[in-house]
């Protein structure tokens, strides 16, 4: 696949995964308008939407068909994502006022507001992930009738159970286990000294503040489509492998990107006296392992028979990305 051929299927990928997130946006009415209005706010505040991408192109790769399903699990997972970045810029965690160009929720709706449109967020993604019961079980979801309308009892079970699997894998991956217990240990962090944080200190943090919603957005894709227990594994350590490079890359980034490609200063983490992958193991190191997690991963998927050439060339991308 050529570069304006990637170039191409990202970009629609990226308005498939917009619409669909579209499509289950709250409506912004009632008493309580102002919540609905923060949390579209801060979903609509633009991004790569590259968590459900990996979500549909998993699933795709796995031989899933059901578009109404997949979007449900698509846009609970931006939702999440979301709502963990709006409590990041909260004055308590990061106090950023601007994101991607633009205010922050908090700063437009105030903090109080802000932690609200965060709660409503987490909880309305698991709402909209639930909404996929309703496509099986043949009842309205919107003002859509299901299409499975033709399965029998035993498939009907089999893909309920899946559902059921993939929510069950989504909270885990975004609690207390996964990624807020990365952003615990992250906070934690702060107060000691850099010699004090040790690799698998730091590699903790990578795999569960970062690589987790990686893997929820695959082990979904993966789990909906029907995928074996071997499979959905196997997709975890990809997936654990994408984010922990994708960490490391950043860490590079930061001694030797160039500030204006970043849109941000570089050296920050120095700075900071913060302690990251490269000050811990060296440049020449974090560019092996980089590339050796990156292989790895790209070893995973190719063991899968379902088209991923889109996949894997994605994957590298983010990986070996340069802003």
């Amino acid at each position: 696949m050529n570069t304006k051929e990637f170039d191409d299927r990202l970009r629609k990928a990226a308005e498939r995964a917009e619409s669909v997130l579209k499509s289950h946006l709250p409506a912004e009415t009632g008493q309580q308008k102002e919540i609905f209005e923060a949390m579209n706010y801060s979903l609509m505040a633009g991004g790569k939407r590259l968590r459900p991408i990996l979500m549909e192109e998993t699933y795709r790769m796995c031989g899933g068909k059901q578009d109404k399903v997949i979007g449900c699990f698509m846009a609970a997972i931006e939702m999440i994502h979301t709502y963990s970045l709006v409590h990041d810029d909260l004055p308590a965690m990061d106090n950023d006022r601007y994101r991607r160009g633009r205010e922050t929720t908090w700063y437009v709706y105030g903090d109080a507001m802000g932690i609200l449109a965060g709660d409503g967020l987490l909880n309305y993604a698991f709402e909209t992930a639930l909404k996929a019961v309703a496509y099986v079980d043949r009842e309205m979801c919107g003002n859509e009738v299901s299409d499975s309308a033709a399965l029998s009892d035993g498939e009907k079970l089999a893909r309920l159970r899946s559902i059921w699997r993939a929510i069950s894998v989504l909270a885990g991956k975004a609690g207390a286990f996964g990624m807020i217990g990365g952003q615990a240990v992250d906070i934690m962090a702060e107060g000691r000294k850099q010699e004090e944080m040790t690799q698998e200190q730091l590699l903790f943090i990578h795999e569960h503040k970062t690589a987790a919603l990686i893997q929820a957005a695959m082990m979904v894709g993966a789990i909906l489509a029907g995928a074996s227990e071997g499979q959905v594994t196997a997709l975890e350590k990809c997936a654990y492998n994408i984010g922990i490079a994708f960490q490391i890359q950043d860490d590079i980034l930061d001694v030797v990107g160039d500030s204006k490609e970043l849109g941000k200063p570089v050296g920050s983490d120095a700075q900071n006296h913060k302690q990251t992958y490269v000050t811990l193991k060296g440049m020449e190191q974090a560019k092996t392992d980089v590339e050796e997690l990156s292989r790895e991963a790209i070893r995973i998927l190719d063991g899968f028979e379902g088209e991923h050439e889109f996949l894997s060339q994605l994957i590298l991308t983010l990986i070996h990305r340069s802003k």
